[in-house]
């Protein structure tokens, strides 16, 4: 009996791809200074949105609740980083998202 194969059969493949992809389109937004101008608007509309302000204070909470001689850095990113992508704003996920649309479509060679 033969058994047909699809690309869910190749997880591997898909996801070489998939990473090649992103890796091209990092380096298309490096390559013309798109990449700082997204972080720069991204960096904006978090202090705008008080984003930043809510995870400083979350950050001083947990250091108080553990003692800043029992937390690192490293500890710390990863207790903070769920709740910082879930405080993201959707407006400003969707137009970061819509601006990187509008790079691909303008430097349409993916």
């Amino acid at each position: 009996m033969t058994s047909r194969r699809n690309m869910a059969d190749f997880p591997d493949r898909k996801l070489s791809k998939d990473a090649q992809l992103r890796q091209s389109i990092n380096q298309k937004l490096i390559e013309n200074g798109e990449r700082d101008r997204l972080k720069e608007l991204l960096r904006t509309k978090l202090i705008e949105c008080g984003w930043k302000d809510q995870m400083k204070a979350h950050c001083k909470e947990i250091i108080r609740q553990k003692g800043l001689e029992h937390v690192t850095v490293e500890e710390l990113v990863t207790e903070i980083t769920p709740r910082g992508r879930a405080l993201v704003p959707d407006s400003v996920k969707k137009e970061l998202l819509q601006r990187i649309r509008t790079f691909l479509a303008q430097n349409s060679n993916f």
